[in-house]
């Protein structure tokens, strides 16, 4: 039977990480590992405070299953005693690797998925002024995916900007819910002039509906907005694609599931991440595979990553060193 231990680990960042809330400058990270004795799991989960979420509280909710994991708890029965959110998430992936190991397969053999090999990740341009924008593109000129985070102001000044700066790479955007339905109105058509591909949670979570009314040229992808499989049906209609993050799921496993449902339901994918270390990209490559839009840049945030991490070239992941995950 798995035995559990939990600690929180600080990440300190090469830079400085701004979004439209805020900006950080480490990576708080709690780290799972399951161990039977013979075998052992890692997981990782970013707590994130946009949905309530503190270090101290998911490592109380994670430590709450210990009796349950020492008395045989499944990776299925894990489902119904954890909600969907950073906690399970990591338990959830530690179990995979465990599983991993212990049947001598890579875990996106044992999910019967492709390899996630080849993916080609974004690489991240932070909110700034479109003039530290553009000189930031020209330093990741060569990447062949650019995201382009922004807030309410300077929006078009800062595409431009960046497209200056890297005129050769796809750009996709993302809002984090700082725009209104007037200024998506306003700027779509500019964004697509610009080769915008793709434009992530321009509203609030939860005041969306009225994307409805949107004939908008560029993609529209839901972020914040999405979770689980209980929010397809009414993303179906508002949204072209859904950005999965394993933190928000709650785990491969709700990963998984909730591809699947999107799938079905004429949604593309796009699969994201946290700011984490590569422990935490490693099973959200599974989802990678089947995703338009890839979006595991975290360790390249990392002023040193871990041990073992992933390896990236001109923006292309390669597949996770088994002493890492999986």
């Amino acid at each position: 039977m798995p035995q559990l231990s939990v600690i929180s680990e600080v990440f300190p960042l090469a830079q400085v990480f701004k979004i439209s809330r805020g900006a950080r400058t480490e990576a708080h990270v709690v780290k799972v590992t399951l161990s039977d004795g013979e075998h052992t799991g890692y997981g990782e989960c970013v707590p994130y405070a946009r949905y309530g979420e503190t270090v101290e509280g998911v490592i109380d909710d994670i430590k709450a299953q210990a009796d349950a994991l020492s008395r045989g708890m499944t990776r299925k029965e894990l489902q119904d005693a954890m909600k969907a959110g950073a906690a399970r998430n990591a338990v959830d992936c530690a179990y995979w690797d465990l599983e991993a190991k212990r049947y001598g397969r890579r875990a996106w053999e044992l999910a019967e998925c492709p390899a996630p090999e080849g993916l080609v990740t974004a690489e991240t341009l932070s909110i700034d002024t479109p003039d530290n924008m553009r000189q930031a593109a020209r330093k990741i000129a060569s990447a062949p995916l650019l995201k382009v985070k922004l807030n309410g102001d300077n929006v078009l000044e800062s595409v431009r900007a960046v497209r200056e700066g890297a005129p050769k790479a796809r750009i996709i955007v993302d809002a984090n819910e700082a725009w209104s339905l007037d200024l998506l109105a306003d700027i779509g058509a500019e964004l697509d002039a610009l080769g915008v591909e793709m434009i992530e949670q321009p509203l609030p979570a939860g005041q969306d509906d009225g994307l409805i009314t949107i004939d908008c040229p560029v993609l529209l992808c839901a972020d914040e907005s999405v979770h689980t499989i209980a929010d397809i049906p009414r993303l179906a209609n508002l949204y072209d694609m859904i950005n999965i993050k394993l933190d928000k799921t709650g785990g491969l496993t709700g990963a998984l599931e909730l591809a699947e449902a999107a799938t079905k339901a004429g949604l593309q994918l796009m699969t994201g991440c946290m700011v984490g270390t590569s422990l935490a990209m490693a099973p959200a490559m599974i989802i990678g595979a089947k995703s338009r839009i890839v979006d595991l840049d975290g360790p390249i945030w990392m002023a040193k990553d871990r041990e073992h991490g992933l390896k990236f070239a001109n923006g292309v992941m390669e597949l996770p060193d088994r002493e890492l995950w999986g």
